[in-house]
């Protein structure tokens, strides 16, 4: 009886952990081979305020500034 209360209790402190922790930032998708890519991050839903990028060359050469944020937008063309 005591191991189920325990059990009970550890699932419970498990469940509630993983609700308290926040997401990660949203990770830029891969870019295609021959192509170059751009991922722009915003500050909020509405996409008004960038707050960091990243260019893919068709080289495979990245270039990126500012910071990650889970509000994005990606494009991606041909070389």
């Amino acid at each position: 009886m005591l191991r189920r209360a325990f059990t009970a209790a550890a699932l419970a402190t498990v469940a509630s952990a993983a609700v308290l922790v926040p997401a990660a930032p949203a990770q830029a998708r891969a870019c295609t081979i021959n192509h170059y890519c751009y991922t722009t991050w915003y500050s909020n839903a509405s996409r008004t305020v960038v707050v960091g990028q990243l260019f893919e060359d068709c080289d495979g050469t990245r270039s990126m500034w500012g910071v990650r944020s889970p509000y994005l937008t990606f494009s991606e063309n041909n070389c």
